[in-house]
């Protein structure tokens, strides 16, 4: 069985989560707590040298990292990712998207609210990336105007790297108010068939 090493407030590893149960592949949920240093450890940077969960272990006992190469390794040959060329690389453009230009500015602000306390330095950085934060929330509006979904018209991993950090950006000071297309697209990923929640405990396999 697939175990996957994660930590449970991690939108990273929250969408391997979402597409691991929307596809019913079964898997063992170990919880890496990242506040307790338990992804520095010998033991884990063994398995991953660069310390970050997510990290899965195949069934053959293969290790991958990174949450966007897993999401794409597990949707290849499934409706998650299409099988047109174009229509591919345009799920990578988005994937990349989410990590240079979203992640920094939606993921990071909710980290520093949510992680660090109210006198770390880091807050300071909190203006500036939240100025990026709304321009990456205000690209992905800009998209969403005349689709109903990021890629092909149809619901995909492309969404589902967008959508993990971006439905929770306001614990971070990013309100989703202003971008109403944005909202109506958290709902309709919210609405697919199997969906769990970013907070939903995996069950013990």
């Amino acid at each position: 069985m697939i175990t996957l090493y994660d930590y449970l407030d991690s939108g990273n590893g929250y969408k391997v989560r979402l597409l691991l149960t929307q596809l019913h592949i079964p898997f063992r949920y170990v919880e890496v707590d990242i506040m307790r240093g338990e992804t520095r450890t010998p033991e884990f940077l063994a398995m991953n040298p660069d310390g970050r969960i997510p990290t899965v272990r195949l069934d053959d006992g293969r290790l991958l990292a990174q949450s966007d190469a897993i999401l794409w390794y597990f949707a290849e040959g499934t409706p998650f990712l299409p099988e047109d060329r174009y229509a591919r690389a345009q799920v990578l453009q988005w994937m990349f998207f989410e990590q240079y230009s979203h992640e920094p500015y939606v993921a990071t602000p909710r980290f520093i609210v949510r992680h660090l306390p109210a006198d770390d330095p880091r807050r300071g950085e909190l203006p500036q990336r939240l100025v990026r934060g709304r321009a990456a929330l205000a690209v992905m509006e800009q998209h969403l105007q005349s689709r109903s979904f990021f890629v092909d018209g149809r619901y995909g991993i492309a969404d589902i790297a967008l959508y993990a950090y971006t439905h929770v950006a306001g614990d971070g000071g990013l309100e989703l108010e202003p971008y109403p297309q944005l909202r109506a697209w958290l709902a309709r990923v919210a609405a697919q068939r199997a969906y769990v929640g970013l907070l939903d405990r995996p069950p013990p396999c």
